[in-house]
């Protein structure tokens, strides 16, 4: 009797950090090493990231690609002990997941670039939100389409990706919530300014805290402006299975990994989502929810257990 024995070599690809510095306090910057996603991954578009076998799955924005050398930028803000671990890391080290991308692109890069350039559009950035801002303001600025920028946060040390939004922004206005730096309020408070000067506006994207995005959609729906938000609830697997990331927009039901991250502003139920993310990050919130929503709790068939 013979025997075959067959080895098994399994190749771990680890995806290197190139460059990574701190941006503001708890806010860190990370070009990483990922051939594969930088070829494919288009503005508005997320990954999912873990450290090692035990680490948590985190998802990210792309804030930039090079499709050249094969990298993605990535920004991390410190909210728990995942991300805590990940600020440490540094040039040289690596993840041992880079998984994107993922979600759908911006619904503005498939359109007509001689329509674009006739749109006057706004972007309004909120804290954090700058990051996934950036890489659509880029792409529209090597598309000859110029776009005003309002990016708001709570101090002048805050502040992120001044310089870059500068160098791709038709016109960048900057704000404040405590006035330390260029002037003192919210995004809203410049679009109302801007608008009453005489500005018009075809279309607003709005990405930042839920909180934030809603009180634009409040403002943009009296101004008659069209707006596209970027949603930013709680995500596990990113394939729309686990519903973390359920939504309510207009009469149905979507998938912020799968279905976005881009809905229309005006029809998504911004308070539901806030009410639903508090409530999947305990055991029983999550039981109660899979109570509530029936099939409509897991994305993909929605019939998934």
């Amino acid at each position: 009797m013979h025997f075959i024995i067959l080895l098994f070599e399994r190749r771990i690809v680890m995806y290197k950090i190139l460059k990574a510095e701190k941006l503001a306090e708890k806010i860190f910057l990370m070009d990483v090493e990922a051939p594969r996603v930088a070829k494919h991954c288009e503005p508005g578009q997320f990954v999912i990231v873990k450290m090692d076998d035990l680490g948590e799955r985190i998802p990210l924005t792309i804030c930039d690609y090079d499709r050249e050398a094969g990298t993605i930028t990535i920004v991390v803000q410190i909210v728990g002990a995942s991300t805590e671990k990940m600020s440490h890391l540094k040039a040289g080290d690596a993840f041992e997941d880079f998984v994107g991308p993922l979600g759908c692109p911006s619904e503005l890069i498939s359109k007509d670039i001689e329509q674009l350039k006739k749109m006057n559009i706004v972007f309004i950035a909120g804290g954090l939100g700058t990051a996934p801002v950036y890489p659509q303001v880029k792409w529209m600025h090597e598309h000859g389409v110029d776009v005003d920028v309002i990016v708001g946060a709570k101090n002048k040390e805050l502040i992120i990706l001044e310089e870059e939004m500068k160098a791709v922004a038709g016109n960048l206005y900057i704000t404040t919530d405590d006035g330390s730096y260029v002037r003192k309020g919210m995004g809203t408070d410049v679009l109302k300014d801007l608008v009453a000067e005489g500005k018009h506006y075809d279309l607003c994207v709005a990405i930042g805290p839920m909180i934030m995005m809603k009180f634009v959609c409040l403002l943009t729906k009296e101004l008659g402006i069209p707006t596209i938000v970027s949603m930013n609830p709680i995500m596990v697997d990113g394939t729309g299975m686990c519903g973390a990331c359920r939504l309510k927009v207009g009469d149905e039901i979507k998938f912020a990994c799968v279905d976005g991250p881009e809905f229309d502003g005006h029809l998504v139920d911004f308070d539901q989502a806030m009410k639903r993310s508090a409530m999947y990050r305990t055991e029983e919130g999550r039981a109660m929810l899979k109570l509530q929503e029936g099939d409509t709790h897991h994305g993909g068939c929605g019939q998934c257990n």
